[in-house]
């Protein structure tokens, strides 16, 4: 895990941020010692959340499909 000093992470913060989110964490230490986590957050995402499809089928062919698919 990679420690900066704050003035490090100041002037380097566009790979500290990179580093963070490939390595998980990454620790800054200020000048008095104390050290704090750099920890990427996880950005929660649907199940449904799929990429769009072009289909040359109009939205009353689906519902005509859906409704056959239910009536058996």
């Amino acid at each position: 895990m990679q420690v900066y000093t704050y003035s490090e992470a100041r002037q380097k913060l566009s790979l500290v941020l990179e580093q963070a989110e490939t390595t998980g964490k990454v620790l800054i230490r200020r000048k008095d010692g104390r050290i704090f986590a750099l920890v990427p957050e996880k950005v929660a995402s649907s199940p449904l959340d799929v990429p769009p499809i072009k289909a040359k089928i109009t939205t009353k062919e689906i519902v005509d499909i859906i409704r056959e698919g239910r009536e058996r």
